[in-house]
């Protein structure tokens, strides 16, 4: 139990603090210059030019024009108005997303569904990387809208979005990306990263809550969501939140500027954390990429126990983390991401997701990994669950190994868990596998050490 009353905050993917640089910059927009941006008087003139200066700001950091800003109040909906507006205005078509995408993106696609667009969702692999040229066969005549996350809010993989961008340009489709965990993390340059909409959002960069924007290419047409007195150029009418807009710029532009020296510091805790983890605790393993990851992602699965029992338990710790994306961790299923990677229901079932921020220290990392041993054996003991390593995840390519090497059934699935044993051996020890998680590439890579 809690009795040194410590408290250690280790979900950032769901939420930040708002910093006080940031506290600091928006007070006076509550009471001394608290004018609508729209009147003509000096209150209003005053409020006017902090939405600007805010919006350049923000402009400056992205490589874009300062019209190309819209401000919104939050990620969902920035997401929303990307993709609906996109799909609004041409009537008809298809879309392509993926299986691993955050409920605003999955939920929007899912009701143009209804409305008779077409969608396809992209599978990914055991990492939770697009698979590109799967993603270029999906392209169709008719296809108006690419939407891919940046980077995952629970596994932490971070895609190839150039990659896709110069793929979208090529056969002229728009392309937007989520991209509210890479902020103050990864490259935002719209021009290199090849996007033409871009969905940030407040909350995880020590921002405001309820803040966000969408960059939005001025060649791009959007049917607007909200209609009203037509400010953020008539595509988000109502009464702009100066004071939000303005500690968005803010923490934007205070995260910019610590972000390689922020990177480096976050990295070396996380593969801290994650090295001494899996050493400390057998039947465990990462999920997502084990390079190509947020700084500050560490998504860990515990077989045999439940996730939701080891968050309460850390909680009386005083330790706050995740089961999975906050959005949607009240329901008691398990994560559609971890799912998408191939896990089965029970080694989903048991992941933690650790997300560090910019006040976790070592000592931190290493109060939980004094505590975490001792929560796993106490829930294993009681657990009905008694899983293998081998057994962890769904057998996504084994008609692909069957097929290129003429192994049976027993001896494919033999191969697959053998392989996840090994990746997970790689990653404690701080060395790495090949990227491509296709089942003949690994075969090729492990039949020697696997005896196969």
């Amino acid at each position: 139990m809690n009795t040194t009353k410590k408290e250690i905050y280790l979900d950032h993917a769901s939420t930040t603090y708002v910093r006080p640089e940031v506290v600091q910059a928006m007070l006076p927009f509550f009471e001394q210059k608290f004018g609508n941006p729209s009147s003509l008087h000096h209150l209003g003139l005053e409020a006017k030019s902090a939405v600007d200066d805010s919006r350049n700001k923000i402009a400056s950091i992205l490589n874009c024009k300062s019209s190309e800003i819209i401000f919104t109040r939050g990620g969902t909906e920035s997401i929303n108005l990307a993709i609906k507006g996109v799909a609004s205005l041409k009537g008809k078509g298809h879309i392509i997303t993926s299986t691993i995408e955050h409920p605003a993106v999955l939920n929007t696609c899912a009701w143009l569904e209804k409305k008779g667009f077409s969608v396809t969702y992209l599978e990914v692999d055991d990492d939770g990387l697009i698979l590109i040229k799967e993603l270029e066969k999906a392209i169709r005549n008719d296809t108006i809208l690419i939407s891919i996350m940046y980077a995952n809010n629970e596994i932490g993989t971070i895609e190839p979005i150039e990659e896709i961008g110069k793929i979208a340009k090529k056969h002229k489709v728009l392309f937007h990306t989520d991209a509210c965990q890479a902020a103050g993390a990864l490259e935002l340059d719209v021009n290199k990263l090849g996007v033409d909409l871009m969905t940030i959002n407040g909350s995880k960069i020590y921002g405001p809550k309820g803040m966000g924007l969408l960059y939005k290419h001025n060649n791009v047409k959007l049917e607007p969501l909200i209609h009203g007195g037509g400010q953020e150029a008539g595509l988000r009418s109502g009464t702009e939140n100066v004071a939000g807009i303005v500690g968005l710029a803010t923490a934007l532009e205070l995260a910019q500027k610590e972000k390689d020296k922020e990177n480096k510091r976050l990295v070396e805790l996380r593969e801290y954390l994650i090295k001494n983890t899996l050493k400390k605790i057998f039947k465990s393993f990462l999920n997502g990429h084990p390079t190509k990851r947020l700084p500050n992602n560490v998504n860990i699965s515990f077989l045999d126990v439940e996730g939701e029992s080891i968050m309460l338990y850390l909680n009386e710790y005083g330790v706050y983390v995740s089961t999975g994306s906050a959005c949607s961790s009240q329901k008691l299923q398990i994560s559609h991401v971890l799912n998408a990677i191939g896990l089965k229901h029970d080694a989903a079932h048991g992941s933690i997701r650790f997300t560090l921020g910019k006040k976790t220290t070592k000592s931190d990392i290493d109060y939980v990994l004094k505590v975490l041993p001792s929560i796993i054996d106490s829930l294993r003991k009681i657990s009905p669950v008694k899983m293998k390593m081998s057994e962890i995840r769904e057998k996504k390519y084994v008609h692909n190994v069957i097929k290129s090497k003429s192994l049976s059934f027993v001896e494919a699935s033999s191969l697959s868990g053998k392989l996840d044993q090994s990746r997970n051996v790689a990653v404690a020890t701080g060395s790495s596998l090949r990227e491509d998680r296709a089942s003949e590439v690994f075969v090729k890579d492990f039949e020697g050490i696997m005896h196969i």
